[in-house]
């Protein structure tokens, strides 16, 4: 596999966009300035040229029937005007007057990455445009094939063995690979968040809590990543932190494949973290040196302390991934994020060589999600939780009395 070009990106704490900037932030995903005179445009123009550049690109796409509608965007059937056969999903972010500047950091987050990464295994953004009122319009890539999470729940029509998960999770962790070569963290890795294409290809989604991490000094919100998905540094509170994040939820995610339910379903952040102890082990400082210094630790005590599960406990309950499949699994779901395997290393692992091969992707179980159920996973807000999987995208953990 060659090695992604490495490109430094700014912070997204730095990202400022109001609503009536929205032409802008649409021209500049669609265009490419020419820097050749090295002039300004005069006073004026550049604004007359940004309208024109959008009208162009909007009289390019015709929207369709509605697909999906939530109080974050309205998702829409579409297709190029010159090309009816060519189906697209055109997802019109509406202006939300609970924002100072009428449009959410996750809509502007989502624009950022999802213009900056290009990968069959991320969803591809076609282009942007504003249309009446400002409203922020995303021209995305048709994936009519619904998610993965529909797979996993459809026990009795879907039938799925080693070389499917195989199949999906190279899919997945090519993505994030990518991601992470690009300093990206996506920061939400979930099942539902893994569109299906109509040849069977899994697109990452919803960039809408993604994050550059090119400054390894500044520090990061820990109010992120689905609660099922959450890695025990996050609920500790931890605000430096590295690709292992994502890394973790790919090892949740592998997990859910194989049990086909979720694997760690905390119902709220204190017993998230129980269940971690329960099933991978507590953390201690023998285990995960310098886990006690981070803000939201539990001093636990030490006869109710459970040693890191060793080898035999994954065979027992994720035999049918193999031995080799087992250690893979291991090594994404350690305490300590130091520990953890890196996005690289997941792709280099022998797993992937070793009987059975992925099945190729035309071949993958398939199930008629239909252009309906694209509509409801792109109407939801980035970083949004339905109900039932968690009731709030992380919470500050309030240890209060229980810290030492």
């Amino acid at each position: 596999m060659a090695v992604s070009p490495v490109v430094t990106y700014d912070t997204t704490s730095n990202i400022k966009v109001t609503a009536t900037k929205a032409k802008s932030l649409a021209v500049r995903t669609n265009s490419v300035s020419n820097p050749r005179n090295g002039s300004l445009p005069e006073p004026g123009k550049g604004q007359e040229l940004a309208e024109r550049l959008n009208d162009e690109t909007k009289q390019r796409y015709v929207k369709d029937k509605k697909l999906g509608e939530g109080t974050y965007a309205i998702v829409y059937l579409g297709h190029l005007r010159a090309d009816p056969s060519s189906l697209l999903a055109i997802k019109k972010i509406k202006v939300n007057t609970e924002y100072r500047d009428g449009l959410s950091m996750d809509a502007i987050r989502e624009v950022k990455y999802l213009q900056e990464l290009s990968h069959p295994n991320i969803i591809a953004l076609h282009a942007v445009f504003s249309s009446k009122n400002q409203n922020l319009n995303l021209v995305l890539e048709y994936l009519p094939l619904g998610d993965l999470e529909m797979l996993i729940k459809d026990s009795e029509g879907i039938r799925y063995g080693t070389a499917e998960v195989k199949a999906w999770m190279g899919m997945l962790g090519r993505a994030v690979w990518f991601c992470h070569e690009n300093f990206v963290l996506h920061r939400d890795i979930k099942p539902n968040n893994l569109l299906i294409a109509a040849d069977g290809e899994v697109k990452l989604a919803d960039f809408g809590l993604a994050r550059s991490f090119s400054d390894p000094y500044r520090p990061m919100t820990y109010q992120v990543i689905t609660r099922w998905y959450r890695p025990p540094e996050l609920l500790f509170g931890a605000r430096f932190y590295s690709g292992a994040v994502d890394v973790w939820s790919m090892g949740t995610v592998f997990a859910e494949l194989i049990l086909r339910s979720p694997f760690l379903a905390g119902n709220t952040d204190v017993h998230q973290l129980e269940l971690i102890c329960n099933t991978i082990g507590t953390p201690t400082e023998e285990n995960w040196p310098g886990v006690s210094k981070l803000e939201g630790f539990l001093k636990y005590d030490k006869a109710a302390t459970i040693p890191v599960r060793g080898r035999e406990f994954y065979l027992s309950r994720f035999g049918t991934a193999g031995p080799v499949g087992v250690d893979l699994l291991m090594s994404m779901l350690a305490l300590d994020p130091r520990k953890r395997c890196t996005a690289r290393q997941v792709l280099e692992h022998k797993w992937w060589s070793s009987d059975p091969r992925p099945t190729a992707k035309e071949d993958l179980p398939k199930k008629g999600g239909g252009p309906e159920r694209m509509g409801e996973d792109l109407k939801r807000k980035g970083g949004e939780i339905e109900g039932g999987r968690g009731d709030n995208v992380a919470r500050k953990l309030n240890f209060g009395l229980a810290k030492s």
